[in-house]
């Protein structure tokens, strides 16, 4: 009897202590889901909540609450567990790594482009990348993936397919013709070099394409991947020079042509090739056309007066050298603040945003920029507009009732944004498409 007594008081402490470890890990899973309720509540009134590209999307019914997804996420706060299952928060700060989907060991993630509320405008291109005009493909940016890393496997993938797909024999000098020397651009070039394709690589402006336009000081965040004719690419952080000179170094050994300055503004079809025409009037011919240009095309322009002046600029390129200037930076995005960082240890800086306050940016970005105006180190102007650039001086409209004020300025920095070469596309005759939450990349 005794013994009988011992072991249901054994039993009975080990119930206890097992239901103490359950109640308490139930609440503690109550209390991270309740900050990632909070973060949500947060993300959705600062305008954080929707994506704005490519973008994860949570399968509820086969999401096992691994956190993988939320350990690979090089990104800060994408996503989070609520009530057991992963979930998006700023979804508009994902830049479409993908290493979430890579990581979930259910399969439950898919990367979509847009949502069901807001579609996001792509030409439309089919598993192996061409166009509704055969012949011409698209890879990188433009096609949705913005990513070092996914635009450099899309460049790969699309000369395969091209490869695979194209005809040996044709009249043109080219077998393919690049347009676009930035990530996808320069993969694309390599494998047709791998290949023995007589190719030729057109960019509007110089090597790197939107990577040539981040500031020299940023840092590049990439990861590890395979590069044509280099193998693997081991880097998580690197600064731009950097990744320049590896992508010159590659182009070089191997002696990729491609020209600079050589911006593409027709690709007629001509029998079995394209012929390919330049603003600067250059002709080309190719067998297909693969276009691996940037998504934002031409920098949006304010349309002031004076924004015609050589001090006004539109990306940042050698900060370092800039020092002891009054500078104007007009813009409510990470490349506007991120210039302005980088311009204010040597200069006087002054940052203009029409907003009240900045929604879409990255939460280091927002740190960074709160820090900077509490020390001094940047003007911030909030809810202003620039109106007037002169030679000597800008004038700001101040709200709706704060009037106009002029100051002093040598240098204008403008990163409205821009404008997805929409013209250009369709003048090619290219089908655009607007995708509500369409699945790029999913398990099969």
């Amino acid at each position: 009897m005794e013994t009988l007594f011992e072991n249901i008081l054994i039993y009975s402490v080990v119930f206890a202590f097992c239901l103490a470890v359950v109640v308490l890990y139930l609440r503690r899973q109550k209390k991270k889901s309740n900050l990632v309720e909070e973060k949500i509540l947060k993300a959705k009134q600062e305008g954080l909540y929707e994506p704005v590209s490519l973008h994860p999307v949570v399968d509820q019914n086969t999401c096992i609450q691994t956190g993988a997804c939320i350990a690979a996420c090089p990104e800060k706060d994408i996503l989070g567990i609520r009530n057991g299952k992963a979930t998006t928060i700023n979804a508009s700060h994902c830049v479409g790594h993908g290493a979430c989907f890579h990581a979930c060991p259910t399969e439950a993630i898919t990367l979509c482009i847009g949502t069901e509320k807001r579609g996001v405008e792509l030409p439309h291109v089919n598993h192996n990348f061409e166009t509704n005009i055969p012949g011409i493909f698209i890879a990188g940016e433009l096609g949705g993936m913005g990513l070092i890393k996914n635009a450099v496997e899309q460049g790969r993938q699309a000369v395969e397919n091209i490869i695979r797909t194209g005809k040996k024999h044709h009249q043109a000098t080219y077998d393919l013709i690049i347009v676009g020397a930035g990530p996808a651009g320069i993969s694309a070039s390599l494998t047709a070099k791998k290949h023995n394709l007589k190719c030729l690589t057109l960019e509007q402006d110089t090597l790197g394409g939107t990577v040539f336009s981040f500031p020299r000081s940023k840092i590049v965040m990439t990861s590890p991947m395979d590069l044509p004719l280099y193998g693997k690419l081991k880097l998580y952080e690197t600064t731009k020079p950097e990744l320049l000179d590896l992508w010159k170094d590659v182009i070089s050994k191997h002696s990729i042509p491609f020209k600079e300055n050589s911006k593409v503004e027709a690709i007629i079809p001509e029998e079995d090739h394209f012929r390919v025409e330049t603003l600067s009037g250059d002709k080309y011919t190719a067998r297909s056309v693969l276009l691996a240009i940037g998504r934002r095309g031409s920098p949006r322009k304010l349309n002031i007066p004076g924004e015609e002046l050589e001090k006004v600029a539109y990306r940042l390129l050698e900060p370092e050298i800039i020092s002891g200037k009054d500078i104007m930076v007009v813009g409510g995005g990470d490349s506007a603040i991120e210039t302005a960082l980088l311009l204010s240890d040597q200069n006087k800086v002054i940052l203009s945003y029409r907003g009240d306050a900045f929604g879409r940016i990255k939460p280091k970005n927002k740190e960074k920029i709160e820090e900077a105006a509490k020390q001094g180190l940047v003007d911030l102007k909030l809810n202003t507009n620039l109106v007037l650039i002169e030679q000597d001086e800008v004038t700001l409209a101040a709200g709706a009732s704060g009037g106009n004020i002029k100051m002093r300025n040598d240098l204008v920095y403008i990163f409205a944004g821009g404008e997805l070469p929409t013209q250009f596309l369709v003048k090619i005759g290219l089908q655009i498409t607007k995708k509500f939450g369409e699945a790029v990349l999913k398990h099969r």
